[in-house]
């Protein structure tokens, strides 16, 4: 099914009384939230917003670029400028330092490269980096972007995802075979995002590039999904996938700190 299954606005996301340009943040804030396409009917039953008022909200979002209609012209999904606008908002955050300084400290404790990610449209998009001072490393900055379906992190994140999307992802992206690990079985993808569900943690066994291995857990959340992963990555020659699991601990803890980040500025944001 691929409409929204949720009744209603999230408990504290209203429409009533604001100005019409915060109607349409408040939408998008809405849409953004769910991982799955909708139709205007499904958004007149769930926001009880009159038919030809939402209509005309989705249209100006459209003409924006921040919704896009897909080939049949009754589902919706979110847009190229909007995907950018997450991406830029994501890669300055304030926060940064912050961050970057938890990547430093777990890529010390572990002796290899630590990455934050986060999934935008159907690639993974790295947010931070610290390399491991070893002089065997696989440089990349942040921005750099690899395919959900061979990196740790993408596969943990896609763990997630709903029936449509998955089906979506395993189906309509381009599954690329980049090393003789790669896996481009759709089957075979799903039993690894099942796996990673159920474990809480996601590996990549050199499927990206060849002689190197990652281990990837989520940012912890609130609300339940996330769309950040902290990452350990080593060439096979420094570290084993049981020497990654065995760093599980320590790489659990280092995102659980991050998540704390956001508890602390939505403390500050309440009391404000």
């Amino acid at each position: 099914m691929d409409d929204l299954a949720e009744p209603g606005f999230d408990e504290g996301v209203s429409l009533a009384g604001e100005t019409p340009a915060l109607r349409l943040v408040s939408l998008l804030e809405f849409i953004s939230t769910r991982d799955q396409i909708f139709t205007l009917q499904s958004l007149v039953v769930q926001t009880g917003l009159p038919k030809p008022t939402l209509h005309r909200m989705l249209q100006q979002l459209e003409g924006a670029g921040l919704l896009t209609r897909h080939s049949d012209g009754r589902h919706y999904g979110t847009g190229s400028r909007l995907r950018r606008m997450a991406e830029d908002v994501l890669l300055n955050d304030s926060r940064q330092g912050a961050r970057r300084m938890i990547l430093s400290q777990l890529s010390e404790e572990v002796g290899e490269s630590c990455n934050l990610t986060a999934v935008s449209g159907d690639e993974v998009i790295y947010l931070d980096r610290v390399e491991t001072s070893h002089p065997l490393r696989v440089h990349l900055e942040a921005g750099s972007r690899v395919p959900i379906h061979a990196s740790a992190s993408g596969k943990m994140i896609a763990s997630q995802y709903g029936e449509t999307p998955r089906r979506r992802l395993l189906t309509s992206s381009l599954l690329k075979e980049f090393t003789p690990h790669t896996l481009t079985d759709p089957a075979e993808i799903e039993a690894e995002l099942d796996a990673a569900r159920r474990s809480g943690y996601a590996l990549d066994r050199q499927e990206y590039l060849e002689g190197l291995v990652c281990l990837a857990v989520l940012i912890p959340t609130d609300i339940g999904r996330s769309n950040q992963a902290l990452a350990v990555q080593a060439p096979v020659i420094r570290k084993s996938i049981d020497d990654l699991v065995e760093l599980l601990p320590v790489v659990r803890e280092a995102a659980q700190r991050m998540a704390v980040l956001d508890e602390i500025d939505r403390a500050d944001e309440n009391s404000a």
